[in-house]
């Protein structure tokens, strides 16, 4: 009897120690690999658009069909729109105080990315595209012209 105390002791400890551990935290769904066939990509965002899901992380490429004045309010955030092969549209909104900003970007330009998905009515915002500092959540990206911003 003593030993399956002992037993459950530690499994609650060790509970305890995964549900009070950040490195642990619930992170987004991972909806979507960037590496998956464009197909799959255009299908599943579309899915995420249909079904106003959010807080997914979602991965494609679309070409940039209007670049709109940087978002200065609290964290100043890059902003485009993506328009994908399916006729989607995506709001992108780029961290610059945590990563790069896009040189050189036009319209026309084809931008592949990954990062945390939210639905709205017009297509829907990409966030997060950037590293985290803190190491919570998972890091994003945009590649624009074989490079890479994180």
């Amino acid at each position: 009897m003593k030993k399956w105390i002992f037993i459950a002791l530690i499994l609650a400890g060790l509970f305890q120690l995964y549900q009070n551990n950040p490195q642990f935290a619930e992170q987004p769904q991972a909806f979507l690999l960037a590496s998956d066939e464009e197909a799959s990509a255009q299908d599943r965002l579309a899915e995420a658009f249909q079904r106003q899901l959010s807080d997914i992380q979602v991965g494609g490429s679309g070409r940039v069909i209007k670049i709109l004045a940087d978002d200065t309010k609290g964290s100043r955030h890059q902003k485009f729109i993506l328009k994908l092969a399916s006729g989607q549209t995506l709001l992108v909104a780029h961290n610059i105080d945590l990563a790069p900003r896009l040189d050189g970007l036009r319209v026309g330009d084809s931008v592949t990315f990954y990062g945390e998905y939210e639905w709205n009515k017009h297509g829907g915002v990409l966030h997060w595209t950037h590293h985290d500092p803190a190491g919570r959540h998972i890091g994003g990206w945009l590649e624009l012209r074989g490079r890479r911003y994180q």
